[in-house]
């Protein structure tokens, strides 16, 4: 019962009309921003990072979640209807959804995504409720030396499963760490990277740098595909799905709620990772495999459940760890610095209305996501003609008077001005953004741990090893940085033993 009153509480927090109503507000922009080809949760969330300064703790932690959420529903409309997936994570579902939409299906591919992301957003969310305390409850005996094997594991991870490539994802990880050392040295007093001006003494802050990468440079980049034409949207005729449907899809529809949830909880892991192995699974164990691409739909049912399960399970190392496990859960760790709560095992503790007030929130968003995603489809396909000409002035507006406000201080805009046009660069040469940022955010934080473990062991880097914790992980991230260098070196045994067997 004592871990139930929490709950309750959680119930009695997000079910005020304030908190309902920017549960609403964020579900909706997410759907919105899910539609929208380009623009993706992480820009949205850092265009409105300056919105939340504002507004109470949990209000704003709620509605940017929602938005969370939010965007993998809406990504699935445009994937189906007009095979342009709104989000990374719905790529896959246009391969089976496009198809079942020419064969006239497109209400039957749509009914069972929204079905299978309710249920895998709401078996994550179960998962989170009851996962989530126990590990804040472990953590609260991590110290530097844990911390810095975590943050260390995050970075490195983030940087081998990114999207752009693993040498890419590297580079731009190293120009995180890079980045997060400006300022001056916590330590020591000594200035570090600031070239004598007083506007980086105290380091370069994170919402710039979110609101330039994702904002700026997501619309720079996406006006260069402005003339790119949208087809025809197909018909939607039946929205419910029928029950063979269903029960084809259910196996699907599970074992995507699995994969997303384990998938999510890992640092690099993600939605779109976990949309990418669900439905890889799914093709390998089908009997008739060659139905894939042509209309099958558990070919949209698994990446759909797994990517809002592994949505919803990335909030357990952000919650209770106060590591963010994706670019977007690095902006949400701004969010939560912005309010002055630092994410971490004490949240539970300290901050149960947040915690379970966010958690709730989630059962709520999932009930009326699921209620909106089919009659908002029309509206969702019309708002797709608006011209980005119109669009990008806007938000760029936005995104400026955003960032001033933060500090009120011009040196502000010109840092997103720079993090902007360095962020289309990265989208044009092919580097994702998402590790700069996740690596910027941890650099921090391996930096004082690293620095205070050696303080405490003094000054011997074997001391990481004596502690149970810090020492697995070390040993686990030795392993998955050698298993590369294994492989290389079995195939290359194994050539060798082929030429000698033919000689």
């Amino acid at each position: 019962m004592d871990f139930l009153n929490p709950v309750i509480d959680g119930f009695g927090v997000v079910l005020q009309p304030t908190n309902l109503l920017y549960c609403l507000i964020g579900v909706v922009i997410g759907m919105l921003i899910g539609v929208l080809p380009g623009l993706g949760p992480a820009a949205t969330i850092a265009i409105l990072l300056p919105v939340t300064y504002g507004v109470e703790p949990v209000s704003a932690i709620i509605m940017l979640a929602g938005i969370f959420y939010g965007a993998q529903y809406g990504g699935t409309i445009t994937s189906v209807l007009l095979r342009l997936p709104g989000e990374a994570s719905s790529v896959v579902t246009v391969f089976d959804g496009y198809a079942l939409a020419k064969q006239g299906k497109a209400g039957t591919a749509l009914g069972v995504a929204a079905i299978g992301s309710f249920i895998g957003g709401t078996v994550s969310i179960i998962g989170l409720t009851l996962l989530a305390p126990v590990v804040a409850e472990v953590a609260l005996d991590f110290g530097p030396p844990e911390y810095a094997a975590l943050s260390l594991f995050g970075v490195l991870l983030v940087a081998t499963v990114g999207n752009g490539g693993r040498t890419k994802s590297v580079i731009a990880a190293g120009l995180g760490l890079l980045l997060a050392t400006v300022g001056r040295d916590t330590f020591t007093g000594a200035s570090r990277f600031t070239f004598d001006t007083l506007n980086l003494a105290d380091g370069i802050d994170f919402v710039p740098i979110a609101m330039g990468l994702f904002g700026l440079g997501e619309i720079l980049h996406n006006l260069e595909e402005r003339h790119r034409t949208v087809p025809a949207p197909a018909k939607i005729t039946n929205v419910w799905p029928s029950r063979a449907d269903l029960r084809q899809s259910s196996g699907a529809i599970g074992r995507g709620s699995v994969i997303g949830f384990v998938l999510g909880v890992l640092p690099g892991g993600g939605a779109t990772l976990s949309s990418l192995v669900a439905y890889a699974v799914e093709k390998r164990r089908a009997k008739h495999p060659e139905r894939f691409g042509k209309g099958a739909i558990e070919g949209v049912a698994a990446p759909e459940t797994a990517n809002n399960a592994a949505a919803t399970s990335s909030f357990i190392p952000l919650l209770t760890l106060g590591i963010p496990a994706n670019a977007t859960m690095a902006l949400m760790f701004g969010a939560l610095l912005i309010q002055g709560i630092p994410p971490g095992p004490q949240l539970v503790s300290e901050h149960p209305d947040l915690f379970w007030g966010v958690v709730n929130s989630m059962y709520i968003g999932n009930i009326l996501l699921l209620i909106m995603s089919i009659p908002m489809v029309g509206l969702f396909v019309k708002i797709l003609r608006v011209r980005p000409a119109i669009l990008a002035p806007i938000t760029v507006l936005i995104t400026l008077l955003g960032v001033y406000t933060v500090n009120n201080q011009v040196f502000d805009i010109f840092l997103v001005i720079v993090f902007g046009v360095l962020g289309y660069l990265m989208k044009k040469f092919g580097f994702e953004p998402g590790p700069l940022v996740l690596a910027f955010v941890l650099g921090s934080v391996m930096e004082t741990a690293v620095r205070q473990s050696l303080l405490i062991f003094g000054g011997n880097p074997a001391g990481f090893f004596t502690r149970p914790i810090s020492g697995t992980v070390l040993v686990v991230l030795i392993a998955v940085l050698a298993l590369p260098a294994i492989r290389w070196a079995m195939r290359r045994r194994s050539v060798e033993s082929r030429d000698e067997e033919l000689v």
